[in-house]
């Protein structure tokens, strides 16, 4: 690869997305040692960029610092995972509680739509994970608590480090259809306890296919 061009954000911060995604795609695996010299030499830029972006998915959780070792990237534990949609679990059913009551009627139109677009990507298995992501992220944003949208969106990378993805065991895409319909259904509806509680459920569900 030849070198990177200086984007109009810091250089880091374009290696760091440029490596976040190479472990999403399981290039660099869960438990591998990340490799800086030959990552510089590859980008063709100097050490310290790299170390700054790796200590950016470090803050992310996606890469581990250990000392005297270098850095690799994480390996998530059942409790990690645990952990994880544990609290995806209460920051979005808190987040749907709240656009059920807040969100406009047109709000809720575009998560219909999101919703009726993730039905038809059901057999496009790479569009569905990024609507199915763009539908979460989208009821965040309509519930305006940018904390919460961040913790989330660094959650749910962490989520991403899993070996087992949930929606890839067999069953899991059409169950995982069912309960967003139902989401969307509460939403509509304005019931501000039953949006809550089916997200929820949604996660808990999530967990079980993961683990």
């Amino acid at each position: 690869m030849s070198a990177l061009s200086l984007a109009p954000r810091a250089l880091y911060e374009e290696v760091a997305e440029l490596l976040r995604q190479r472990i999403f795609q399981r290039e660099l695996e869960p438990g591998s040692w990340i490799d800086e010299l030959k990552l510089a030499e590859e980008y063709g830029i100097s050490r310290t960029p790299l170390r700054e972006a790796l200590k950016v998915l470090a803050a992310e959780g996606l890469v581990t610092m250990k000392v005297r070792r270098g850095a690799y990237v994480t390996e998530v534990s059942e409790k990690d995972l645990s952990d994880v949609y544990h609290l995806l679990a209460l920051l979005e059913s808190d987040a749907a509680g709240v656009v059920s009551q807040k969100a406009s009627d047109e709000e809720l139109a575009e998560l219909k739509a999101l919703h009726a677009e993730l039905e038809a990507s059901v057999k496009n298995r790479d569009q569905f994970f990024k609507l199915n992501e763009r539908f979460h992220m989208r009821l965040l944003e309509l519930a305006d608590n940018r904390w919460r949208e961040q913790m989330v969106a660094d959650l749910r990378k962490v989520m991403k480090l899993n070996r087992h993805n949930s929606l890839l065991k067999t069953g899991r895409l059409t169950e995982s259809l069912a309960e967003h319909r139902a989401i969307v259904q509460a939403l509509m509806a304005r019931d501000a306890a039953l949006s809550v509680q089916r997200m929820q459920a949604h996660f808990r569900s999530g967990l079980e296919a993961a683990a």
